[in-house]
């Protein structure tokens, strides 16, 4: 009962002289070691295999598993090729990864921020200069018949020069009117672009429950709302009669001046973080309206009149965003459509009986005969588009977009007054604008500003120009040296 002891235990193949049991077939080798470099001719094994064949060939046969110090050797009956040459593992193309960047959601934002930017630019300056077009349009009437002179029995009629149009808060009850459409566009575009058909009575108790979780009632809703129509109407009053004294460029100049009052409003009310940066930029400011108060010098009141109407509407704009981030929050596009809808419906229906007042009495001329129904149109339906834009563009691209768009508009306007108008920027005046100008950017630095300075300088101090990287030594598989070694031969031998 006895069994040889060496036929039991199992037969232990090392890796380049294997062991055959008894009456085994001879073993294959489990590693096949290549190297297409090596110069010596490749060696023959006992069971036939090759180490070191040129061109990576070898005699494996499909069934025997091989392990190669390297790269992997396929079996005969596969496409030659390396793992990393599969389709899914290979790197993308340039022209993969250009396709992606051209494509991406940052690039397509970039795209359509700067297109409304322009948007913005246009609709502002086109609302601006249409309105100041019409406070200057005048027509020719009959005066007062004179007595006749001696030798003559004709009287004499004199032509007088009339304004056609001097209403300033007629123009701001109109185009605030415009406003109106804010939720009806809003409601138009929901249907559109979303799949469940929600009807405008859903859509309504949706938002009146939005609001009721929030703690805002009924009346709270309306009193807000009267608030909000009462700041809005006022601001651009202000910045609308301000048109009649000053340039179109100053008055935009000095309505830019808001994003300054915005972040000192900012920082007492809503508690943000404290820049130092925008507190220069608020002193930049502040120095540039100065500027322009006293530009014509300090005997001409007009002047220093709409400076004063100009930089009040500056500061009620401020006033009025900061208050709306602070009585209503983070509110939905569908809560802020419906807030400006009923500022409009204020407006138009507690507002009315005002504006008849001031035609009535004369204090503001409106001649309906000679009246420029296109300016008034066109000019509401762009001061409409820019309200669209500055609180839906958000939901398209970034936030700097939309307020590039008013500093940019500073300069086309100046563009527009030279052309036009025959405007000269010199002095004071230019000063002034130049100040404002810079200060709004000023206020567009991020917080962290000094960090991105930091990490500019950094890396143009320890970059090297003009030297190329340094491609890594390629390494013998076999020796597992590299194998550029002064030490060693690409073989592995001693030099």
């Amino acid at each position: 009962m006895s069994e040889d002891v060496g036929a039991r235990r199992p037969s232990i193949a090392t890796i380049f002289n294997p062991r055959r049991g008894r009456g085994s077939a001879p073993s294959r080798p489990s590693v096949v070691v290549t190297d297409e470099d090596t110069p010596y001719p490749p060696l023959q094994l006992s069971n036939g295999a090759r180490v070191g064949s040129a061109g990576g060939s070898n005699t494996t046969p499909v069934n025997s598993p091989s392990m190669t110090l390297g790269s992997p050797v396929p079996p005969p009956d596969t496409e030659v090729g390396s793992v990393g040459d599969s389709p899914r593992d290979a790197p993308p193309s340039k022209c993969q990864s250009f396709r992606k960047a051209v494509f991406s959601n940052t690039t397509r934002k970039i795209v359509v921020g700067w297109i409304v930017t322009c948007c913005v630019t246009t609709s502002w300056v086109g609302a601006t200069h249409l309105i100041k077009d019409m406070f200057l349009r005048e027509v020719s009437v009959s005066g007062t018949p004179a007595p006749a002179y001696p030798n003559t029995t004709l009287p004499v009629t004199p032509v007088v020069q009339v304004k056609v149009f001097d209403a300033a808060f007629f123009t701001t009850w109109f185009c605030t009117t415009w406003t109106s459409l804010f939720f009806p566009l809003y409601m138009v575009c929901h249907s559109c672009l979303r799949r469940d058909k929600s009807s405008l009575k859903h859509t309504l108790k949706t938002l009146a429950q939005n609001f009721r979780d929030r703690g805002v009632t009924f009346g709270k809703f309306m009193t807000r709302s009267c608030l909000f129509c009462l700041l809005w109407v006022v601001t651009n009053y202000m910045y609308v009669y301000s048109l009649r004294i000053l340039d179109c460029t100053d008055v935009m100049a000095l309505y830019s001046a808001h994003v300054s009052f915005v972040y000192l409003l900012s920082w007492v009310i809503l508690h943000d973080q404290f820049v130092g940066v925008r507190i220069v930029a608020v002193i930049l400011c502040n120095t540039g309206i100065a500027l322009l108060a006293y530009m014509d010098g300090i005997t001409r009141t007009k002047t220093l009149g709409g400076v004063v109407l100009a930089a009040a509407s500056a500061a009620g704009s401020a006033v009025y965003k900061v208050l709306f981030k602070k009585v209503i929050g983070e509110a939905s596009f569908g809560q802020v459509s419906l807030i400006f809808t009923v500022i409009a419906l204020l407006n138009t229906t507690l507002l009315s009986p005002l504006v008849a007042t001031f035609y009535f009495s004369g204090y503001e001329t409106l001649l309906w005969a000679h009246l420029p129904w296109p300016n008034l149109l066109i000019a509401a339906a762009l001061s409409l588009a820019a309200n669209l834009l500055g609180n839906f563009g958000i939901a398209f691209t970034f936030e700097i977009f939309i307020t590039l768009g008013l500093v940019l508009a500073v300069p086309v306007s100046a563009a527009l007054d030279i052309k036009w108008y025959h405007v000269r920027f010199e002095g004071m005046k230019l000063a002034g604008v130049v100040l404002i100008v810079c200060g709004f950017f000023l206020v567009l630095f991020p917080a962290n500003w000094p960090e991105y300075i930091t990490k500019v300088l950094r890396w143009g101090r320890h970059r090297k120009r003009n030297q190329p990287r340094q491609q890594p030594e390629p390494v013998d598989y076999r020796t597992g040296l590299i194998s550029r070694s002064h030490l060693r031969s690409p073989s592995g031998l001693i030099r």
